[in-house]
Parts: structure tokens; sequence; C-alpha cells
């Protein structure tokens, strides 16, 4: 095996290691929110609101695993329904008040724990590593989620 190719099965099983850290560690970080809520909630703050199959599409979601999920964070306060300005036939999710607190909580808490686990890098590590993590985002924008 090259070391390129060596290099990139390190990469795959790093990445598999962190997403499995990083749904591990939503509930920890907020209990009512899972990583999947925390993600809706994000795109949905991101987005000013969309309709539920947007949100499916984006992360290629089966609608009704999407409906599910929209379901629980309605009935937890956190998203609402309001027509759409321009079709007032469509419903666009948006976030209430509870929703906007409860995300900016939970990510402020996930900056505090990313801060500290990277405290002792060098400044060039860290500028570098953010620049190597838009790169390899940026040539998956047009594959999908995975």
């Amino acid at each position: 095996m090259s070391s390129a190719e060596s290099a990139v099965e390190t990469i795959q099983r790093e990445m598999t290691v962190f997403a499995r850290r990083a749904r591990a560690s939503a509930g920890r970080i907020h209990p009512e929110l899972s990583l999947v809520s925390y993600t809706l909630l994000g795109h949905l703050e991101e987005s000013g609101g969309c309709r539920a199959t947007d949100l499916a599409a984006h992360y290629a979601l089966d609608k009704s695993t999407v409906s599910r999920q929209v379901a629980a964070l309605e009935r937890a306060g956190l998203i609402e329904r309001r027509p759409d300005p321009e079709d007032h036939r469509v419903q666009v999710l948006r976030l209430t008040g509870a929703g906007q607190e409860i995300l900016a909580q939970v990510t402020r808490r996930r900056r505090a724990a990313f801060r500290e686990r990277l405290a002792q890098w060098p400044e060039e590590d860290l500028v570098r590593f953010a620049a190597y993590l838009e790169r390899y985002n940026a040539g998956a924008a047009g594959l999908g989620p995975g």
C-alpha cells in the first residue's frame, strides 16, 4: 500500500471515529437534542427557514424520517410551521424563540469543547487544519450528505 493510500485509510478511519464521537457527545451537550435534531435546527437557522421536503432533499433523507424529526421538534416547541410569504399554500419551518435559545446554548457548549480540545495546538496547525476541512467539504459539496 502506498503512503497516499495509507493516509486515505487513516483519514477515513479517523473521520468515522470523529462522527461516532459527535453522535455520542450530542446527548451530553444537550439531553433534549440528538445530533440530527441539532443539525436540522442549525440548517433552519442558516437558511432562515425552509420546507420539510427541502430538509429531506438537502440531507438525502426519506421524507418520513424528516417528518418524525420535525414532529418531535414541534412538540418540544423548538420549531413552528408558518405560511410561506410567497406561496401561502406552502408551510415553512422556522425556529421558535426557544429553538433559537437551545441552539445557541448547544453551539456555545460545542465551541467551548472544541476550544478545550484544541487549546494546545499551535496556531499554524489550527489554521492549516481549518483550511483542510474547508477544502474537503467544498470538494464534497456537490456529492450530497455522507
